[in-house]
């Protein structure tokens, strides 16, 4: 049996009536840009991520780059990350005009860790990018105590963690809650995903609100008249109602993750040659992907491939290796756990959608290749 990676069409077949209905109503409407639908989806997600505003944008990218934008970075400023994670992290930051400092990761959760951002920090350093990986967040409790005694922004990287929470002094705090800002993706096979492209941010900050704002619509408060230059980062209202549509079974669809997730690790468990993710004890983790650390990583992944299994690499090659920050001067040996992450992940088909017997296709398919 072949099993996809993600499985969009099934998921679209469950809400066709739903999702149609939102769009038929912008489409009789002829509001595509900025219409309604807009902030409705940003009162929506701020609400989800205990956030007083949402500021919805083009994409996960610009939610990015917006924030990093409004620090007014110069040249040489730095800003401090994880190597381990989608290269918009720190392309956004070079885009800005910062200068990337990576720090190495936990080997048990992938994610950033407080001490090696504490042992980054220079005069120079002015924010902090954390990207909570694969669905569960990071130490936002010690690394947010870093950040408030250094007097540095904080910004969480949210892409795959909308929803995702951790329980700091008893009490669960949200994915974007804690930061600076967070941000979050629609990109299309994210926990969340548009039918295209689609990015939001959230804060606590109202000054930092309003000017976020501006910086989407090419840096005007109203039309016509510009306060300082921005981009067009617009979130078209076709996809704002797609989301909309789609948010009401979001927790549904994150139950059916970490029930498959679990069952997984289940399976997994015991086992010499495959380790199941770490799960942090304080986290809720909505597992975006659900990523194995295994020996013979290539060898895995042909043997997958020829059974019809789906599976990817997330990522195959740490941001501190990329052709494009060679002029960083980071070598091969500077954050070993990354590399030795990037060397041993794969991830596999964990979408709500997922029926017991495929995902006995996959267990089987990754069990029958270990002796």
């Amino acid at each position: 049996m072949s099993v996809p990676l993600l499985d969009l069409v099934a998921q679209y077949r469950e809400i066709k009536d739903e999702v149609l209905e939102a769009i038929m109503q912008v489409i009789e409407r002829q509001a595509f840009i900025m219409g309604a639908e807009v902030p409705r989806l940003e009162t929506e997600i701020a609400r989800l991520s205990h956030a007083k505003h949402g500021i919805a944008c083009a994409s996960g990218t610009d939610a990015l780059l917006l924030p990093l934008k409004a620090l007014d970075l110069r040249p040489g400023d730095e800003v401090i990350t994880t190597p381990f994670t989608f290269f918009a992290t720190a392309g956004t930051i070079h885009n800005a005009g910062g200068k990337p400092v990576f720090a190495d990761i936990d080997p048990a959760t992938l994610n950033i860790t407080p001490g090696a951002i504490e042992a980054a920090i220079t005069p120079r350093t002015r924010a902090i990018v954390v990207v909570h990986l694969f669905g569960q967040m990071a130490a936002m409790e010690e690394i947010g105590t870093i950040a408030s005694r250094h007097g540095l922004a904080l910004i969480e990287d949210g892409a795959q963690s909308i929803g995702a929470r951790r329980k700091i002094a008893g009490a669960w705090r949200m994915s974007g809650e804690l930061g600076t800002v967070g941000t979050l993706s629609f990109f299309p096979t994210k926990n969340l995903g548009a039918w295209g492209d689609g990015g939001l941010i959230v804060t606590q900050d109202d000054g930092l609100a309003e000017r976020l704002r501006r910086l989407r619509l090419h840096g005007g408060s109203r039309q016509y008249f510009h306060e300082e230059v921005g981009t067009n980062s617009r979130l078209d209202t076709l996809q704002a109602a797609v989301l909309l549509a789609k948010l009401p079974h979001l927790q549904r669809w994150t139950e059916a993750r970490k029930r498959n997730a679990a069952r997984y690790t289940a399976a997994f468990a015991g086992h010499p040659a495959v380790c199941p993710p770490a799960t942090d004890p304080a986290n809720d983790h909505i597992f975006h992907q659900y990523t194995i650390r295994v020996p013979q990583r290539n060898e895995l992944q042909a043997h997958l491939k020829a059974k019809g299994i789906g599976h990817s690499i997330y990522y195959p090659l740490a941001l501190h290796l990329q052709p494009c920050f060679a002029y960083l001067g980071y070598q091969r040996g500077r954050f070993p756990v990354a590399e030795a992450a990037m060397d041993s992940v794969i991830s596999l088909p964990v979408y709500p959608e997922m029926t017991s017997r495929q995902q006995d296709e996959v267990i089987e398919a990754v069990l029958s290749f270990y002796p």
